[in-house]
Order: C-alpha cells, then structure tokens, then sequence
C-alpha cells in the first residue's frame, strides 16, 4: 500500500504521479479549448506538437530519478490529453482526494486507477458534485490550506473558474484542524495575460519561508497583502505579468533546497540560486502554450 503524506509544498518528495503526453490527441478546434492560453495558439498555428511535449516531460522524469524519486504514471488512454495530472486530484496529509474536474475530463481520472488501488479505500475521498475542486487550487501550508476560488456571481461563465466557494467549505469541514485560506482569483476567458487559471498560476510557496507571487492574479488586495505579509516582504519574488504569462510560478519543488524550473525563467532562477536553492533546469515551453507547467503536471503522493 501507498503511504500518502503531504502536509506542504517543499518537504522532501519520495513519490509522485507524473503525466503524460503520449497519445494526447489532435490540436483541438478553438471553440473547445479549455484555457484562453491554449486557444490562443491553436489560433495562431503554434500549438505544441505530441513528439515534443513528450520529450518535455522524459526531462522531468530523469530529473525525478536523478533524486531517487518514485514516479508513477496514468494510464494511457488514446486521444486524451493526460499531461496536467495535478487538476485530478491532490493529497493533504493521508488522504486523496479525487478532484471534480470539467467533465469533459473525468476519463482522466479512470487513468490513475493503478494508483487509487495501492491506497487505503477508506483514505480516498470524492465530494459532491456541487462542489468543483481542481488540485492547481490547492496548496497544504503547514497549519493552512490555501485555495485558490472564484466568488463572483458570474462563476458558471467562466470555464477557467475551476474551484468554487463549496469546495473551501468542504475542505475546511474534511480537515477542521486545519485553516482554509481561500483567495479570490482573476478569471478570463480569452485573456491569458488577465487569467489566474489555478491558484499555482500566481503563487507558489518555495525553499524554507520563500514565496513567488504575481499581484494582478488577486482580485482582492487584501487577499495578495496577506499573503506577503505572511511570508515577509523580504521573502516574497514579484513576478511582473509578461513572468506570469510565461507560468514562472508553476515550478516544482523536490524539497526545500532543490526544484525543478523552466531554463528560459532566468530572472527567477537566478533569485532562487541567490536563496541557496539548487535549481534543475528543463525545457517546458512547449507544454507551457496550455496554461500549465511543472507543478500543473505533477500530483505528490508522499513527501517525508
């Protein structure tokens, strides 16, 4: 049996589910892209190519391995894209929980299942179909859980709007120990530069005390305050909205002193290594033009 243990981002990683690219499909007509990031390179004839997005992912894979980590992989099933295995599901403490995801997207969840049958029954839990989850809203934080939301009446208009008010009450009754933070995200469907598609996409706790953060993905200043001030000014990395575009915050953290970032991310890199981070440089831009990155295709199983 697995042994699920994820109470933050950074702790050292000992087991994962990394996506796939294989088989993903053809380039999908516009009107069903599921991000406003996707949609705009099918339109202009630069969405990635499968061969591509394969060898992206082989290069976190050697990283993974280079660390001694366990990597699990779905499924395969053909003409569906299985890359971001983060929006699924996700771990806190000792148990998974399944993610409410688009339905159009559920098959993807069917592809893990080689994994759900190493866990404990009693230790996998699915909420109510009210209550939309996706695992790139939500972050485990020590005494926190920090979720991503979107409040506006207008919720259902917005196919980027992935986790609602439910799903911060339904976290915060599943784990009442803990704090549900939530923070109202900006949402955009044909704007990606104006688009916090998952909480991951503007912020990321990193190293010891670090965080990486971009303002305009908060629709509430408070919300973005609060959450520099809890970190420390001083220990806080601005991204500006070109770096947020780009999905600088979606790097991946193999523990406190290693993560894994895109090469082409040279200003952040250059502050992580200035933290006493290491960082292991891929080349992810190609999976990047669908509005994820490193931390959108990984789901921890279990850190130490």
């Amino acid at each position: 049996m697995l042994n699920l243990h994820i109470s933050d981002e950074t702790s050292p990683l000992r087991s994962v589910i990394l996506g796939i690219a294989q088989d993903c499909g053809p380039t999908p007509h516009e009107k069903d892209a599921y991000d406003p990031k996707s949609r705009e390179h099918i339109s202009a004839g630069t969405y990635p190519r499968e061969e591509d997005m394969v060898e992206e992912m082989k290069e976190v894979e050697r990283v993974f391995k280079k660390y001694g980590i366990q990597v699990f992989h779905p499924d395969n099933i053909k003409g569906v894209n299985q890359i971001f295995a983060r929006d699924i599901g996700f771990v806190i403490e000792d148990t998974f929980i399944k993610a409410n995801i688009l339905p159009d997207r559920g098959r993807e969840l069917s592809a893990i299942q080689n994994v759900l049958q190493q866990i404990d029954p009693k230790k996998i839990v699915q909420f109510p179909g009210e209550v939309h989850v996706e695992g790139g809203d939500v972050m485990p934080h020590g005494d926190y859980i920090f979720v991503g939301t979107y409040r506006g009446e207008d919720y259902r208009d917005y196919i980027t709007a992935r986790t609602n008010p439910q799903a911060v009450a339904a976290l915060q009754e599943l784990f009442p120990h803990k704090i549900v933070k939530s923070f109202n995200l900006r949402k955009s469907n044909t704007d990606p530069k104006n688009n916090a598609l998952h909480l991951d996409c503007c912020f990321q706790p990193v190293g010891k005390d670090k965080a990486i953060i971009h303002k305009n993905g908060f629709l509430e200043e408070q919300e973005y305050q609060w959450l520099v001030q809890n970190f420390g000014p001083e220990n806080v990395f601005e991204l500006t909205k070109e770096e947020m575009y780009q999905m600088n915050s979606n790097i991946f953290s193999i523990s406190e002193e290693v993560v894994i970032s895109d090469r082409s991310f040279t200003r952040l890199n250059c502050w992580l290594r200035k933290q006493g981070i290491t960082v292991e440089e891929v080349s992810y831009r190609e999976i990047a033009k669908q509005e994820g990155l490193l931390r959108c295709s990984t789901l921890p199983l279990e850190r130490q």
